[in-house]
């Protein structure tokens, strides 16, 4: 058996200065470039479906549905957009000029970073990969792709397939663990795009900053769903089951992480729950082929660890069954959870539900804003004041009306966290302004330069450097006559 290549610092320079001197010999900027790549990305996708989905099933046991609509569907969207909206993209967009320095004309520029860095996360591992690729290629940047290790047959399968359909002199995989990632992360780089927890978010921040270099940070957090009375009950139920549990079973950064709703509402909102469950992953939902598996025995056990603490014993109302030889939980509600317990101090992914009650409805934002801010919100009402004041009131990196998840598939919308859940947004072209440098570009021509600028200064050039600053005609008229 040949020994595996060791990837240290010396070969992650050896990548960066190959693509660096494809990036320099100005390739990557052309729109044909571009444009070839993407289509290149576009057929591996289409011509490798069904082989991306069995790898992600057996990486996570993620059901074909969930694996074509969350991450190949995906895919070709934002494939087709960028190949039908680069020419637009790329265009420079000119805005207006002053008459401080008439005349002229300016125009903002998008030009590539230059050999950008994308780690990637193993809960979506084709879509939170390949994505963020699409938008860096569209921009005109070289590209090192660090997938996640922990789902290690897509990672093994991109690295093929990225090296068959894509230039490997300005687009790579460098496939590893953390050993890889901190080789990699000791380069410089023009841009570093990061899908991951906050643990690990602060150790790429902290690379970044020893070369000045930019940050994307895809994180995620505690997403709360506030639940009013007057709603919908079992259209309301199916939308938190689907982006919770249809979520890759809740390991997923925009999955409900918590419901908040009034001691009143609960039972009735519990009971609709267990029966919409039932109804979509049978009375044992350890045998249904529906839901994806927990991704590996370490996260099993962080779960499990939720679950055992002494703080929520006995506030199981639904589910709670596990088995560790199939890595699999069954959907687990939690009623009436103590704020303090471990479950509400950090990031569930999984499929745990905890519901918090409070007296009114309104009570729910001081919980969700004592918190740090969630990479979503959602809210279930048909109040409109609720919903303007959650617009207002709730920040978070998206938020979602009468529904969960959905969000992240409008192209129109950037997708991002703030605060602890994030920095920068991506999908559509917010994926290309990520990746591009807006370059301000001001044009002259040698007509109508005004001796008023050089010195020597004089009161009189003084007078109309401040009428032409307050911008009034009659200001400036009166300057050029002499009038004070």
């Amino acid at each position: 058996m040949a020994e595996r290549t060791v990837f240290d610092g010396e070969a992650a320079e050896r990548v960066v200065t190959e693509l660096r001197e494809s990036y320099n010999s100005g390739k990557t900027r052309s729109y044909e470039w571009r444009e070839n790549q993407l289509k290149n990305m576009l057929k591996l996708v289409c011509e490798n479906e069904e082989v991306m989905v069995q790898t992600v099933n057996s990486d996570l046991h993620k059901p074909e549905f969930e694996a074509f609509a969350h991450e190949i569907a995906l895919l070709k969207g934002s494939c087709k957009l960028a190949l039908k909206e680069l020419r637009r993209w790329m265009a420079p967009e000119k805005v207006k000029s002053s008459i401080t320095v008439f005349p002229s004309s300016a125009a903002i520029v998008p030009e590539p970073f230059g050999v950008v860095l994308i780690i990637s996360a193993w809960n979506y591992p084709f879509l939170l990969s390949l994505d963020p690729v699409v938008g860096a290629i569209a921009a005109g940047n070289a590209v090192v792709l660090k997938p996640s290790e922990i789902s290690p047959r897509t990672s093994s399968l991109m690295a093929k397939l990225l090296e068959k359909y894509l230039d490997t002199s300005a687009v790579k995989v460098v496939e590893g663990a953390v050993p890889e990632t901190n080789a990699l992360l000791e380069q410089k780089w023009d841009k570093i795009f990061y899908t991951g927890n906050g643990r690990v978010g602060r150790i790429v921040m902290a690379a970044a900053a020893k070369h000045l270099t930019p940050v994307v940070l895809e994180l995620g957090g505690k997403s709360p769903v506030v639940v009013d009375s007057d709603i919908n009950l079992q259209v309301a139920s199916r939308r938190i089951i689907a982006g919770k549990w249809g979520c890759n079973n809740g390991q997923a950064c925009i999955a409900p992480d918590y419901i908040i709703t009034t001691k009143e509402f609960a039972p009735k909102l519990v009971e609709c729950m267990r029966q919409e469950l039932e109804n979509f992953y049978g009375k044992n939902p350890l045998e249904t082929k529906d839901l994806s598996r927990i991704v590996n025995a370490n996260h099993f056990d962080r779960l499990t660890r939720l679950l055992d603490d002494d703080k929520i014993s006995g506030k199981i109302v639904h589910g709670g069954e596990k088995d560790k030889s199939k890595l699999q939980i069954a959907p687990t509600l939690l009623l009436d959870v103590p704020r303090d317990s471990l479950i509400m101090t950090e990031e569930i992914f999984g499929p745990l539900l905890p519901i918090l009650t409070v007296d009114k409805v309104e009570d729910s934002f001081d919980i969700v804003n004592s918190g740090t801010k969630p990479l979503a919100a959602y809210l279930f009402t048909n109040n409109k004041k609720l919903k303007e004041r959650f617009v207002a009131c709730i920040s978070a990196g998206g938020v979602a009306i009468n529904e969960t998840a959905l969000h992240l598939t409008i192209s129109t919308l950037p997708f991002g966290g703030v605060g602890e859940s994030g920095m920068g947004a991506y999908h559509g072209k917010f994926s290309f302004d990520a990746f591009s440098h807006k370059k301000a570009v001001l044009y002259r021509s040698f007509a109508g330069d005004a001796p008023m600028r050089y010195p020597p200064y004089t009161k009189g050039k003084l007078r109309i450097l401040k009428a032409l600053l307050g911008g009034g005609i009659l200001g400036l008229i009166r300057a050029l006559l002499g009038w004070s």
